[in-house]
């Protein structure tokens, strides 16, 4: 996911009173299936995919010659504003795209179409991402890829200092002494960035070290455990010793421009960048990929994944159904990963991507199911993400100390949580 985009997945979400208010709203009263031709508009987020849906919706297209699907794409950051107020005035997309940290607020405000009284079989999915998309009992979304978080390394500077590649087996202290000896001040050359990221970075090593962001039910915060603070101390730790670009320069230049650039040699990032990576000319020959480096628990990535959602207030609503339920089959699936886009949810499908680009080992992302930890959600995760990357940029600056600022995460944030319940 691109998230990235992908890095505050839910920091631009509605606001819990706006979101609340769409089950008020809505448009055309929900078609049947049309016997004339049909539009079907179909929301995303990604420019990058747009070539592979394309083609998912001429597949589309080709089996029922009536619908014409028109994609519209809106860049991440603004796109669940834009859908606010489109769901809020009757006009969202017939289909469109969902991810975990928003999903449930969709759900449960009767703006999604249930999926699992169609022709989709929960066990051709990773059961993570059916659960994600699962809202009281029913299906709403059909799982259209995952992705999960790797290493990626610049061999060039690895070979300039002697360092030897990442490797399975590497822990974190085999991954802060690699970044240590890479960094070379004289060059403006970082070992990593250390970036306030929670899916690329600190989501990954609280899971690692034994912790959890959030309960596996979404009641209780877990940044008061000694566990959380030892996975967010990895990371500031490397900017205090000068390992990493500090708080002020990642704000300044995006931490991943560091390693586009070939200043930075180590960056954490997900299955999605592999594509972005393959066509870059600066770096895309340079670069490769290892598993994630183990803490005191493992080396847990988390996954995550988009959803293909149909909108319960569509005029073509039996229509709308069916696209988003084969725009996350079989058949859209092996367009995905033959075009090396993204690793497609449909379970036997993603040795293709892997295959798409066997330059890079990109095995490590499809291997990372095997430990992988969910994307923490709750009812209205932005309420809390918010508050997250308020108080954590405080401690990546160094304003506040880790603990004191997890301390003061964990009440803020279980107050948040409180308030969902209520």
């Amino acid at each position: 996911m691109p998230r990235t985009t992908r890095r505050a997945l839910g920091a631009l979400a509605a606001s819990a009173a706006a979101v609340l208010a769409l089950s008020a709203c809505s448009s055309a009263t929900a078609g049947e299936s049309s016997d004339g031709d049909v539009t079907l508009s179909y929301a995303i987020w990604d420019e990058n995919q747009k070539p592979a849906m394309e083609d998912i919706a001429a597949a589309f297209t080709k089996e029922h010659p009536n619908v014409t699907i028109d994609i519209q794409v809106t860049p991440y950051k603004e796109y669940f504003t834009k859908l606010q107020t489109a769901a809020t005035g009757g006009s969202a997309a017939d289909v469109f795209w969902m991810n975990g940290p928003n999903f449930q607020l969709y759900a449960s405000n009767g703006q999604l179409a249930p999926l699992d009284d169609g022709g989709i079989d929960a066990a051709d999915y990773p059961e993570g991402l059916i659960d994600l998309y699962t809202y009281d009992g029913k299906l709403y979304g059909a799982p259209k890829d995952f992705d999960t978080v790797a290493l990626w390394y610049n061999k060039a500077l690895f070979d300039a200092a002697g360092v030897e590649y990442p490797s399975a087996g590497w822990t974190w202290d085999d991954f802060t002494a690699a970044a240590a000896k890479l960094t070379d001040p004289a060059k403006g050359q970082f070992g990593v960035a250390a970036s306030q990221y929670g899916q690329e970075n600190f989501y990954n090593s609280i899971a690692q070290a034994g912790g959890e962001v959030i309960s596996a039910d979404g009641t209780k915060s877990g940044y008061g455990s000694p566990e959380a603070l030892a996975g967010i101390e990895l990371w500031t730790d490397l900017i205090a010793a000068g390992s990493s670009p500090t708080a002020q320069q990642m704000t300044d230049t995006n931490p991943e421009d560091f390693f586009l650039s070939g200043k930075v040699a180590m960056f954490q990032n997900g299955s999605w960048a592999a594509i972005a990576y393959a066509d870059n000319a600066d770096i895309g020959g340079d670069v490769d990929v290892a598993p994630l480096p183990a803490g005191a628990e493992g080396n847990q990535s988390v996954i995550h994944g988009v959803g293909n959602v149909a909108n319960a207030k569509s005029a073509h609503l039996a229509e709308a159904k069916m696209f988003a339920e084969f725009a996350s089959g079989e058949q859209a699936a092996k367009i995905q990963a033959e075009t090396g886009t993204v690793i497609p949810a449909f379970d036997g499908t993603q040795q293709a991507w892997v295959d798409a680009l066997p330059q890079y080992d990109l095995q490590v992302y499809i291997d990372a199911l095997e430990n992988a930890v969910p994307y923490p959600v709750s009812k209205n995760t932005s309420a809390w993400t918010s508050i997250e990357s308020e108080v954590l940029s405080q401690v990546w600056s160094g304003a506040v100390t880790p603990k004191d600022g997890l301390q003061d995460l964990a009440a803020q944030m279980q107050a948040a949580l409180d308030a969902e319940q209520d």
